[in-house]
């Protein structure tokens, strides 16, 4: 099973994707956080295993992004709805969302869900990031 992360756009107010599964259209839209002074985000470009496990936060399942040979440890997929909601992780919602003049993603709740049901609660899953 294969989830594709495909970036829209990336710059200061974070790194705006959609998230598809498979060969299927985007189900999902996706914010992580950039870091100053080229807009850099933590999980690079590539193919990444994701393994099982929980956000240990919020107390619900997900699934870790292993990344190689970085810093960055227990990278994740959870719900929230700001740039600032997240340390490098990927947010997941339903809708881009203004929250005043402040770029976000809308129902993270809902869009963090539809993920779980998608990936059918596998063990571990690949993530394209494009």
């Amino acid at each position: 099973m294969e989830f594709k992360l495909q970036r829209v756009y990336v710059g200061e107010e974070g790194a705006f994707g959609v998230l598809s599964k498979n060969d299927e259209p985007p189900f999902a839209v996706t914010l992580e956080r950039t870091f100053k002074p080229s807009n850099e985000v933590v999980v690079p470009y590539g193919t990444h295993k994701c393994i099982r496990t929980m956000f240990n936060k919020g107390g619900y399942p997900t699934y870790e992004i292993l990344l190689p040979e970085t810093q960055h440890t227990l990278v994740k997929f959870h719900k929230g709805n700001l740039e600032e909601h997240s340390l490098g992780c990927v947010l997941i919602g339903e809708s881009f969302h203004q929250f005043g003049d402040i770029a976000g993603i809308g129902n993270s709740k809902g869009g963090f869900n539809e993920f779980m049901e998608h990936t059918c609660s596998a063990e571990e899953l690949m993530l394209l990031v494009c």
